[in-house]
């Protein structure tokens, strides 16, 4: 049943934020964006004109009060916004308000802004607008110090708004990023909707979100929600931009490049598989994806193979120690290598990149190798959006997947980076490769803890590295002997003794 008294919405077009206010912003009504510098405010004001004509032929009115109209143009038409063009096709229209708060304009209680509340007026009768923008408001806060004076014209600002029927964005500065909303603080009591953009400082790097605070009357999801502005696409909103709900799934069986493998896993994976392979450094996992690249281009599948943790000398080097030729399989235009370390971007800007080269060369199989490595610049809920995000792209395009990551444990270092459960939880498949210790060796095992969807092995069985690559043997008999500060139990087996003797039931 559709409710009567739901406000209408108007979406912003701008990639995933609509998702987070239940449909875009409410129509007719006026939105404070609100963030500290180069959170993305303009851009936000930018973007919501730009979709507007784009997507929904809706015109719109930029009133400016900082930038000139020309550093906007300039600025804009990086994102392949032609705003000249649409000026001249009379669907943007500037108001350039600057001069008329200039530092010779005389700061007086009684100074009136009719005078820009008439230009605005006439530029939305011109174009017909239906959105309007306004960046930013600290150019009048700041100017003029009788804080009643800036309430009272911009409460009339916002009326005149509203009663030209149009929906509009207005920016304004804030100091701290989670200090207050606004610097002077009377823009959230006057306008009828307030969100806040940050850019914080987190583990060395800037993390932008974006947070509904206020919709007056209007549901809307709530707390912060990762965003990143790609120089492409604008703002996209992590990971909800690329949330769309799907009822299809693949029945088709794809080659891991390890028989004994795809035997322990039911036949191999399904073609829109997302795997997850984790183990402690040297347990075989770059291996198990150079061999799962191997079988694709095989196949005759296009592969993307991406490193966090090292150059394309050193994947090739390491490749053809195996008896693998990656740079003969990239020559073939089946394989491309996307190769690098964690630190030099964000997380959100390694997924928009991924995204881009998937939607550019795709491919029928992608290698992560390994998530652990943007642990060292991402907190676990960043980590996770990006996993979110990814197998969201992955899914629509039946992708087969196989993510590697390191455990944490005493085997590797006391600060060795941990792949939660959680990256677990959305994988469809998740095997595990772990060390135990004989009286005379180190050996490696290996085990299926879940298959979704399908039957599979349930024992841990012998995993060799040889000249010749990976072998799985049989299961593993016994108990094998642990001693006290080498390897951890947990990271032996991850499992009870008597679990051992009968293998995992997950």
């Amino acid at each position: 049943m559709t409710d009567s008294n739901a406000i209408e919405r108007i979406p912003t077009g701008i990639d995933g934020f609509d998702h987070i206010t239940l449909g875009g912003l409410p129509a007719g009504r006026s939105t404070l964006v609100s963030g500290t510098t180069g959170s993305g405010k303009t851009l936000f004001a930018v973007e919501f004109l730009s979709r507007g004509i784009t997507r929904y032929n809706e015109p719109g009115v930029f009133v400016t009060f900082e930038e000139t109209a020309t550093d906007i143009r300039r600025n804009s038409a990086s994102l392949g916004f032609p705003i000249q063009l649409w000026e001249d096709e009379g669907r943007w229209a500037f108001v350039e308000a600057s001069e008329s708060i200039s530092e010779d304009t005389p700061a007086v209680g009684a100074y009136d802004f009719g005078a820009l509340v008439a230009r605005v007026e006439h530029a939305v009768r011109q174009t017909g607008a239906c959105r309007v923008a306004l960046d930013s408001l600290n150019a009048i806060s700041t100017r003029f110090t009788d804080i009643a004076v800036v309430r009272r014209e911009l409460f009339r600002i916002a009326s005149a708004l509203k009663a030209l029927g149009v929906t509009s964005v207005l920016t304004a500065e804030r100091p701290e990023e989670y200090d207050g909303v606004t610097r002077y603080g009377v823009e959230p009591f006057v306008l009828d909707n307030v969100i806040i953009l940050r850019n914080v400082l987190r583990q060395g790097r800037r993390t932008r979100t974006v947070e509904i605070v206020k919709f007056r009357g209007a549901p809307h999801r709530t707390g912060e929600w990762l965003f990143t502005i790609d120089p492409r696409d604008g703002i996209v909103v992590v990971p909800l931009a690329f949330l769309t709900p799907s009822d299809h799934a693949s029945l088709a069986r794809v080659s891991s490049g390890i028989p004994e493998l795809d035997e322990m896993c039911g036949g191999g994976f399904y073609r829109d598989a997302i795997v997850l392979m984790t183990g402690p450094p040297g347990t075989g996992k770059t291996l198990a994806g150079l061999r799962f690249t191997a079988a694709g281009v095989e196949a005759g599948e296009r592969c993307l193979l991406c490193t966090f943790d090292g150059t394309p000398g050193q994947l090739f080097r390491s490749a053809a120690g195996w008896g693998l030729d990656l740079k003969a399989m990239r020559a073939s235009g089946l394989l491309r290598v996307m190769s690098g370390y964690a630190e030099v971007m964000s997380p959100e800007d390694h997924f928009l990149r991924l995204r881009h080269a998937i939607e550019e060369f795709a491919p029928g199989r992608l290698v992560v190798d390994t998530l652990s490595a943007l642990e060292r610049v991402a907190a676990p809920r960043t980590l996770l959006d990006f996993v979110i995000a990814l197998g969201a792209v992955l899914r629509q395009n039946e992708i087969t997947t196989l993510l590697t990551g390191t455990p944490a444990g005493r085997i590797s270092s006391a600060n060795a980076p941990l792949i939660t459960s959680d990256v677990a939880a959305l994988s469809d498949v998740w095997i595990q490769l772990r060390y135990v210790e004989s009286p005379a060796e180190i050996q490696r095992t290996i085990a299926v803890l879940q298959a979704r969807g399908s039957a599979h092995d349930h024992s841990i069985r012998e995993l060799r590295i040889d000249g010749g690559g990976m072998h799985i043997g049989e299961p593993f008999s016994g108990v094998p002997h642990v001693s006290t500060g080498t390897v951890d139990p947990e990271i032996a087996w991850g499992a009870s003794e008597s679990e051992v003797t009968e293998g995992p039931t997950r």
